[in-house]
C-alpha cells in the first residue's frame, strides 16, 4: 500500500511542467485507436497510422493540427489497408474497423469510449436491410412501389451506397416471406391453446364489386389470456351470395387446421336463413355443434348500436343540422371563435368542453359534438348580440330536443365504449349488463306520453329485441360464468325485461341450456392437446409407470389382480359422470363473490380450474365469444368498410399477407434468421 509521501510524489510527478502537455487532457477521439503520436524533432510531433504507417502533421510548438484530417484518412477509404479489410468484412465505407485483427490487437484490452461516433464499426447486411424494409412497408401500409420511387431510391443510396435496391417483385416476396414466418409462429401458438376458437367475419366492399371477408380468431391461451388475431382475408367474387361467408369460413378452417375447434361465428351483417342453414350444415360435418349450434352464428353488437344511433339522428336530422351549422360558424373563423370564447367568459359558463365539427361517418363524434354544444347553449343563445353576423341560433325547443337525443345516444355510446379498448379485450359477460340496461331504458321510454319519444323508441326496440333473441342465451350463460353474478343476475333481471309472468319460462330456458351445455362438455370433451390434457388432468401418470401384478417398488404401489374388476371401469365412468354433473350445481349453489370493479374474471377461473376442471373448460370457451366483429377503430362507423383502389389492385395472396402480418407484428415478431428456411416466393 502506498504511503502518503508516495502519493504526494505521484501527484507532483503528474503536474511536472515537462509532462503537463501530455497529461493535461486525455485524448477521447476514437481516431487514436488507429494512430500513434511520434516525436520527430524539437517541438514537432506527427500522427502515424497503425495500419499503413503513413504520418500526418499533429503539432508544431504550441500549434495543434486537430484530428479532422486523421478521420478522413480512416473513414473515407484513403488508407488502403483499412479499405481492403472493410471489403473483406463487408463493413460500411463510413465505418472504422476498431475491432480488426492486427499486431497486438488480440492482447490489447478494450479501450473505454467516451462518446459515440460515425466511425463505429457496424456490419452491413443486405438481407437484414431487406427484412427491415419489408417490415416498414407492412407496419405503416406503405405502397410496395415505394421502393422504386426516385426519391426513396436516392435517399437509400445516399444513406448506404452499398445497398442493392430492390424491385417491386422482390419486396413483394419479402413481405410474403415475413407473413409466412409470422404465420408459422402463430400457428404453433394456436395449436398450443387448449380451448376452442371463435371467429368474427367482417365484410369489406370495393369499387370492383368484389368483397373481402376479414376472419379474426378469438381464443384464450394456457395462461387464461384472451387473444384476438386476424387469420385470413378472403376475396369473394360474389359477396352478396348466400355462400360467401361459408366459403370464407371453410378456407380459414382448412388453412389453420381448426376442424373440431370452432365454437362460434359472429357476423357484421344479417345473414338470411338459407345462408345460416348452409353454414351450419357445412360446418357440422367436421365440427360438432354444441347446444345444437345455438352458439354458432351471432350478430355484431357494434352494428346494432350504430343502427340505433342512426335512428336517433334520423329523428332529429333538422335540429342536428342547425347545431352543426352553428358549430361550423364558430370553428371555421378565428374571429368568430374569439368572440365566442369572450362571450363564454363573460357569461361565466362552467363547461370545460371544446367545440368541434363531427365526422358524419363516425356517430360518436356527432354525439360528442351535440354534448359539447348543449353545455354551451347559453353562449350560442347570446352570440347574436356580440356578433351580428350570427343569425341562425338554435331555439329553446331545439336544445330540448338535443337533450332528449343525447339521452338515447349516451346509452349506446357507453355500451360501445367497452369495445374500444386497445389494451384489453372485453369478455362476453360484460355485454349482458349493457344490453340489459339498454333494453330496460327503451322499454321505459316506450311508455312515455311524449309521442316523439315513444315513436322514436319503437324501431330501436325492435332491433334490440332481435339482437336479444339471437344472442341473449349466449350473454346469459356468459354472465352465469361470472362468480359475482352466476344465475342470480338472470333471475333478477329477466322479470324486468319480460315481466313477472313470462320471466320464469325464459329463466328456465337459460338454466336448461346451461346444464345441457355442461353435460355436452362432460360427455364430449374437447380435443385434447398435450397442454390441455396436462392442465385438466393434473397428476395423471402414464400406464407404463405402473407395474402390473404388484411387482416393483414395495409399499403396495403395484396394481392388484384384475379378478372381480371386469365391471370396475364402467362403474368408475358412471359414478364419475354423476360427480361431474354436480360440478355445475356446486358452482351455482355457492355464494356469489362481492362485486369488485376491477375483478379479473379470467384470472379467477385460472385459479379455480382444478376445483372445476370441466366447468372451467366450458367457461374458457364461453367467455371468448366475441360480441363485435369489427376492428376497434371501426366500432362507431355508420358505413361499411371499403377496400381502397391500391389494395384492390394487389394479388389476393399479397393483400392477405400485408393485412395479417401488420396485425401480428404489433404483438412482437419472429427472429429474421428463420427466413433462410422459407421457400422463395416467385412473382
Amino acid at each position: 500500500m502506498e504511503t502518503p509521501i508516495e502519493n504526494n510524489e505521484l501527484a507532483l510527478t503528474e503536474v511536472n511542467p515537462e509532462t503537463q502537455p501530455n497529461k493535461r487532457r486525455k485524448k477521447k477521439s476514437i481516431v487514436w485507436e488507429h494512430f500513434t503520436i511520434e516525436t520527430v524533432g524539437a517541438g514537432c510531433r506527427r500522427a502515424c497510422c497503425k495500419q499503413c504507417k503513413q504520418s500526418f502533421a499533429y503539432s508544431t510548438g504550441s500549434k495543434v493540427a486537430g484530428t479532422s484530417h486523421l478521420k478522413r484518412h480512416i473513414a473515407k477509404g484513403t488508407c488502403t489497408l483499412i479499405l481492403r479489410n472493410q471489403e473483406k468484412n463487408q463493413l460500411s465505407p463510413y465505418s472504422a474497423p476498431s475491432k480488426m485483427g492486427g499486431a497486438g490487437s488480440a492482447s490489447e484490452p478494450p479501450k473505454r469510449r467516451y462518446r459515440t461516433s460515425s466511425l463505429m464499426s457496424v456490419p452491413f447486411d443486405q438481407d437484414r436491410c431487406r427484412h427491415e424494409i419489408a417490415r416498414m412497408i407492412i407496419m405503416h401500409d406503405y405502397p410496395l412501389h415505394m421502393v422504386e420511387h426516385p426519391g426513396f431510391v436516392a435517399f437509400v443510396q445516399n444513406l448506404q451506397p452499398r445497398f442493392d435496391m430492390v424491385s417491386f417483385n422482390t419486396v413483394q416476396g419479402d413481405c410474403v416471406a415475413t407473413y409466412l414466418r409470422e404465420k408459422q409462429s402463430l400457428l404453433k401458438f394456436i395449436e398450443g391453446s387448449p380451448g376452442r376458437i371463435c371467429l368474427t367475419l367482417d365484410l369489406w366492399t370495393s369499387r370492383q364489386s368484389v368483397g373481402y371477408v376479414f376472419l379474426t380468431g378469438h381464443f384464450i391461451d394456457m395462461d387464461w389470456k384472451l387473444h384476438r388475431r386476424i387469420l385470413n382475408v378472403v376475396m369473394e367474387s360474389c359477396p352478396d351470395s348466400e355462400t360467401a361467408f361459408s366459403h370464407a369460413v371453410a378456407v380459414c378452417l382448412s388453412d389453420w387446421s381448426l376442424e373440431n375447434k370452432l365454437f362460434s361465428i359472429t357476423l357484421n351483417q344479417p345473414l338470411g336463413e338459407i345462408g345460416i342453414e348452409y353454414l351450419r350444415a357445412q360446418l357440422s360435418i367436421k365440427n360438432p355443434l354444441l347446444l345444437n349450434g345455438q352458439f354458432l352464428v351471432g350478430n355484431c353488437v357494434a352494428r346494432t348500436l350504430s343502427s340505433m344511433a342512426l335512428d336517433v339522428f334520423g329523428a332529429g336530422r333538422e335540429t342536428i343540422k342547425k347545431i352543426r351549422d352553428s358549430v361550423k360558424y364558430v370553428k371555421t373563423s378565428e374571429s368568430h371563435e374569439e368572440k365566442f370564447l369572450e362571450l363564454k367568459q363573460q357569461l361565466q359558463v362552467p363547461s370545460t368542453k371544446s367545440l368541434f365539427l363531427d365526422d358524419q361517418n363516425q356517430w360518436n363524434t356527432t354525439y360528442e359534438m351535440l354534448v359539447a354544444a348543449s353545455e354551451l347553449k347559453e353562449v350560442f343563445s347570446c352570440l347574436d348580440t356580440s356578433d351580428p353576423d350570427y343569425k341562425e341560433a338554435p331555439s329553446l325547443d331545439d336544445w330540448k330536443l338535443v337533450e332528449t337525443l343525447c339521452t338515447f345516444l349516451k346509452l349506446f355510446y357507453d355500451a360501445a365504449s367497452w369495445l374500444t379498448s386497445t389494451t384489453t379485450i372485453p369478455t362476453t359477460n360484460t355485454f349482458y349488463h349493457e344490453m340489459w340496461k339498454i333494453q330496460t331504458e327503451l322499454a321505459r321510454a316506450a311508455t312515455s306520453e311524449d309521442p316523439f319519444i315513444s315513436n322514436l323508441t319503437k324501431p330501436m326496440q325492435e332491433k334490440v329485441d332481435k339482437y336479444w333473441k339471437d344472442c341473449g342465451l349466449v350473454l346469459a350463460i356468459a354472465v352465469a360464468m361470472d362468480p359475482r353474478f352466476k344465475m342470480k343476475l338472470v333471475e333478477f333481471s329477466y322479470p324486468k325485461i319480460y315481466g313477472d309472468e313470462a320471466a320464469s319460462a325464459y329463466i328456465r330456458v337459460v338454466d336448461e341450456g346451461l346444464h345441457e351445455l355442461f353435460l355436452e362438455y362432460v360427455a364430449l370433451p374437447l380435443p385434447l392437446t398435450p397442454t390441455y390434457a396436462d392442465e385438466g388432468n393434473p397428476g395423471i401418470m402414464k400406464a407404463e409407470d405402473h407395474s402390473e401384478g404388484g411387482g416393483g417398488g414395495g409399499g403396495g404401489g403395484g396394481l392388484p389382480s384384475s379378478y372381480g374388476l371386469s365391471d370396475f371401469d364402467m362403474y368408475i365412468m358412471e359414478t364419475s359422470t354423476q360427480q361431474m354433473k354436480s360440478e355445475l350445481d356446486q358452482y351455482l349453489e355457492e355464494s356469489v363473490l362481492p362485486r369488485v370493479q376491477e375483478f379479473d374474471l379470467l384470472g379467477w377461473w385460472k385459479l379455480n380450474k382444478l376445483k372445476y376442471p370441466t366447468l372451467s373448460k366450458m367457461a374458457r370457451d364461453i367467455l371468448s365469444i366475441p360480441v363485435s366483429s369489427v376492428a376497434v377503430e371501426s366500432i362507431f362507423d355508420t358505413v361499411g368498410k371499403e377496400m381502397d383502389e391500391y389494395r384492390s389492385s394487389l394479388r389476393p395472396e399479397t393483400l392477405e399477407a400485408l393485412i395479417c402480418a401488420k396485425d401480428w407484428l404489433q404483438y412482437g415478431s419472429s427472429p429474421p434468421e428463420m427466413s433462410n428456411a422459407l421457400v422463395k416466393m416467385e412473382f
